[in-house]
């Protein structure tokens, strides 16, 4: 098992789960002019977030790893901070753009370790994830454009 490997994987866990909430947050609490499109897609990026935290925490599994199971352990963990509760649409948008820039950037470290252990399904993960994200960057960029 490479420690360093798990613990970035369960940093990611962490970011994974805090996002989740966050977007669900952000689908219940978006309104005005732009609430059915932004509604709709808060929703198809927490089914996909959900996605990533099955997929994630059984490859720690399959590492050999532990992964972090807790809400305690998530927030003390993640690099991603959990809504404020007062974003306007486009500060929810503007959020999300950080957030998923913060998670490509985290897993281009991820790509690299798991490249170094020789650990080919763990950089695939990542750069799916990676391609995923930047894709809904470039989206979001040009809705607050």
């Amino acid at each position: 098992m490479n420690q360093q490997l798990v613990d970035a994987l369960n940093k990611q866990l962490a970011n994974w789960n805090v996002l989740y909430t966050k977007l669900h947050h952000y689908h219940w609490y978006v309104n005005g002019v732009n609430f059915f499109t932004l509604h709709e897609k808060f929703e198809e990026y927490y089914d996909e977030a959900a996605s990533y935290i099955d997929e994630i925490a059984e490859r720690v599994l399959t590492i050999k790893g532990k992964p972090l199971s807790s809400l305690k352990a998530y927030l003390e963990t993640a690099t991603i901070k959990e809504a404020t509760g007062n974003e306007s649409d486009h500060e929810m948008v503007a959020q999300l753009i950080l957030d998923f820039q913060q998670i490509v950037n985290e897993s281009n470290e991820i790509i690299e370790v798991a490249e170094e252990t020789e650990d080919q399904p763990t950089s695939d993960l990542f750069i799916g994830i990676k391609a995923s994200l930047e894709k809904h960057i470039w989206m979001l960029e040009a809705f607050n454009a």
